[in-house]
């Protein structure tokens, strides 16, 4: 990974978001019910308290101290303690099912469809997540195949503020708040 992301609006968290595919994931796997920028701040909170964001070594830490180390406050989450838990699971998947790499999933998968395979088959991924995740390797990490915009959908849309995937910098992350405010806006009066 040799681009520098500007998710986390923080140099640092960026950073590590920029150079270590298991903190990409990380960040992706707690953007929930939490502010997307801090939400990807979450994996330099866990280098700061474990020392590593190394899925190998997440993955043998007992994880209940683990948990409790992200509950730590500032926490890596709203739900700090449950998310830590996620993410541990993350890691052992990681683990065991790529090595410890966790740019496998992307780097090894022949096609798109195989990509949203695997992302949805990971702890705290479904459907929604695993297509944001994947436009976010599309748009700023290259990672794609042909036809990946078709197989992702709306979330890969060029010049689209839908995402996580569309953040690049401070304006580009109001834009996809403003997003979605309005969709959730939408949602609610079609619900009347």
């Amino acid at each position: 990974m040799t681009t520098t992301l500007c998710i986390a609006q923080d140099p640092s968290a960026d950073r590590l978001l920029s150079t270590d595919p298991f903190a990409l994931l990380t960040g992706m796997l707690l953007d929930q019910q939490y502010p997307m920028e801090h939400a990807f701040r979450g994996p330099a909170k866990i280098v700061e308290r474990f020392g590593s964001i190394d899925p190998v070594k997440i993955a043998a830490a007992e994880p209940e101290e683990f948990a409790e180390q992200c509950a730590t406050p500032p926490a890596i989450h709203r739900y700090g303690r449950s998310m830590g838990g996620r993410v541990h699971q993350l890691a052992t998947v990681i683990r065991d099912e790529y090595d410890g790499d966790a740019a496998a999933i992307w780097t090894t998968a022949p096609d798109t469809r195989e990509l949203l395979r695997r992302l949805k088959a990971l702890p705290g991924f479904g459907d929604q997540k695993a297509r944001i995740f994947a436009a976010l390797l599309g748009k700023q990490l290259a990672v794609q195949s042909p036809q990946w915009r078709q197989v992702i959908g709306p979330y890969a849309d060029p010049g689209s503020f839908r995402s996580v995937a569309d953040v690049v910098d401070d304006v580009s992350l109001q834009k996809v708040r403003d997003f979605k405010k309005a969709a959730k806006a939408k949602a609610k009066a079609a619900a009347k």
